[in-house]
């Protein structure tokens, strides 16, 4: 049972800045770029990097997340003696059971699973992050620098600096500051929330921070910090590939339409495939009508209208004399006939109903943002869907037809 390393992947955020999309689901479960789930990337590298043993840490409306998940054989996880495991907060008898508290704490609660495996080292990554990475590559560099603690970085803006965690090197190249969201960032290396950490030190740590009543449980705000007083040695891995957090509409649409652009990240790799548990649906249908520009377009789905510059998944349907542009369709939508939908985001199988018209260009005014549609939505035939607007439930003309 001996590994030298194991993932453990924190997928139970409930994502509240994705609002309506994540009112029924965690975040990790949100589909992305036609064909995936956000969950299917950090999965899918584990499998590419050789890492068999990943426990899976829910938390939040996870039904969805583990039935998709299931055994992990749509990775190549489901080995006999490895394999994906779903972890969430549990009671034992005569114990007070909780919901993890944190990040630190989640891996605290799961670290009976751990030592299951013995591992030299825990990878820990997050579930919301769209990338491809080689953590056995990360791997190699922790091991080489003999660090507690490795840190994936990458080099963003120092206007963008204080949304993350931000750290800086001494002459000898280790981490010698960390500061979570700082205001007035020193560097412009910011974390990923992507660490591997020597498990007896780690351990010993995360049962320290446990202890302390002060503590946020949090990697960022306790666990780093502290190894760091400690003088522990903490390495950067840096990263330059393609990274993107989907943790907020807007980020999630720009990441949506960087999946067109194959020079941005290439999914048709055939040697690091992004791997997901894929519906079973016969090919998409174009009719003689339609129109599709420069778009994702995948299985199941009939287009009759014209679609341009947008995502759609599986199992979608868009109607004569429609028009789809610059938007993200999740499985089973449906835009009916005439009706107009642009930048903006409808959830799954959502309707927009006959002439409805969801979302406009951008004005170039600062209150514009993509109009968003909760699943399950209708929106009557006629109405109109501002930029910008957040729908929960259902809308139709006679209410005002503006949201």
């Amino acid at each position: 049972m001996k590994r030298n390393c194991i993932a453990m992947l924190l997928a139970g955020g409930q994502g509240s800045r994705l609002y309506a999309l994540t009112k029924d689901v965690a975040k990790p479960s949100v589909p992305f770029g036609g064909k995936y789930r956000i969950i299917d990337f950090p999965l899918s590298n584990c499998a590419n990097s050789g890492i068999d043993v990943v426990g899976v840490l829910t938390q939040y409306r996870p039904l969805q997340l583990n039935s998709y998940i299931g055994s992990g054989q749509a990775y190549d996880l489901d080995s006999s003696d490895g394999g994906v495991f779903i972890l969430p907060p549990y009671q034992s008898a005569g114990e007070k059971g909780s919901w993890f508290s944190g990040t630190a704490n989640a891996i605290y609660q799961n670290m009976g699973f751990i030592e299951n495996y013995d591992p030299e080292n825990v990878l820990i990554l997050s579930g919301d992050h769209i990338y491809k990475m080689d953590y056995s590559d990360m791997l190699r560099e922790h091991v080489k620098h003999d660090a507690a603690c490795t840190i994936s970085v990458i080099q963003v803006s120092m206007e963008e600096a204080s949304r993350f965690g931000i750290l800086a090197t001494g002459e000898d190249g280790y981490i010698n500051e960390f500061a979570e969201k700082p205001k007035e960032p020193k560097s412009d290396l910011a974390s990923m929330g992507i660490y591997i950490f020597n498990w007896k030190k780690l351990r010993e740590y995360l049962i320290a921070d446990e202890a302390d009543p002060n503590s946020s449980k949090d990697f960022g705000k306790n666990i780093i910090p502290a190894m760091l007083n400690a003088g522990e040695k903490m390495w950067p891995y840096r990263f330059s590939g393609y990274w993107r957090d989907v943790g907020t509409i807007t980020s999630l649409w720009d990441a949506n339409m960087d999946m067109l652009s194959p020079t941005l990240i290439n999914l048709y790799d055939p040697d690091w495939p992004i791997r997901s548990k894929s519906p079973i649906r016969p090919p998409h249908y174009a009719g003689e009508d339609s129109s599709i520009v420069h778009s994702i377009v995948t299985e199941g789905c009939e287009i009759e209208g014209s679609v341009a510059n947008s995502v759609l998944s599986s199992s979608v349907k868009v109607g004569r004399g429609a028009r789809v542009l610059y938007s993200i369709l999740m499985p089973g939508c449906t835009v009916e006939d005439d009706a107009v939908v642009e930048y903006a985001i409808i959830g799954e199988n959502s309707v927009v109903r006959r002439g409805a018209h969801v979302g406009a260009q951008p004005d170039g005014s600062d209150s514009w943002s993509v109009a968003t549609c909760g699943p399950n939505i209708e929106v009557g035939a006629g109405a109109v869907v501002k930029p910008g607007a957040m729908l929960y439930d259902s809308v139709s003309a006679g209410e005002g037809g503006e949201r």
